[in-house]
């Protein structure tokens, strides 16, 4: 889930979830740090919510990151960088500073999604309209690369290290 924008303004809603064929297809994840507090799906044993704002909360264990879309995706990929486990959902946004900052040179391993998501409304219902841009998984730590790699999530993986 993020707390941000995943479509353009006309959108009735800025918070969205995740697809959970994607959360099921990655395991079991210790932390979600941006998540609703009212939810139809959990995507971590531990989540953080909106009110206990993620990015100033401890993070430990294995993260899953579905950050704000827009500017502030540079500081939540900056924390999960530096934590050094987990996986990130965000647009593929290839030639941004913040790419090139927190992926490229940081990350393990990445995914490119086939196609464009379908997120879901906080009700857990799917969106009608697609995402608007194409997604990636982003992998921090070696563990996560390879649990990305065997996904079975379609689209292309490519290590990094």
């Amino acid at each position: 889930m993020a707390i941000g924008s995943h479509h353009g303004p006309k959108m009735i809603t800025d918070e969205w979830l995740t697809p959970p064929e994607i959360i099921e297809a990655l395991g079991l994840f210790d932390l979600d740090p941006c998540f609703l507090k009212d939810r139809p799906w959990d995507t971590a044993k531990t989540h953080y919510t909106i009110e206990d704002n993620g990015l100033w909360e401890p993070w430990f264990g294995r993260i899953w990151l579905n950050p704000p879309y827009g500017k502030d995706t540079a500081v939540w990929l900056e924390k999960l960088a530096n934590h050094g486990n987990g996986i990130a959902l965000i647009f593929a946004r290839t030639e941004t500073k913040m790419f090139f900052k927190y992926v490229w040179d940081v990350a393990d391993a990445i995914l490119f999604i086939r196609g464009r998501l379908f997120f879901h409304y906080p009700d857990g219902t799917k969106a009608k309209a697609n995402s608007g841009a194409p997604s990636v998984l982003i992998a921090y730590g070696l563990k996560n690369a390879k649990i990305l790699e065997n996904s079975n999530i379609d689209g292309k993986f490519i290590s990094l290290k």
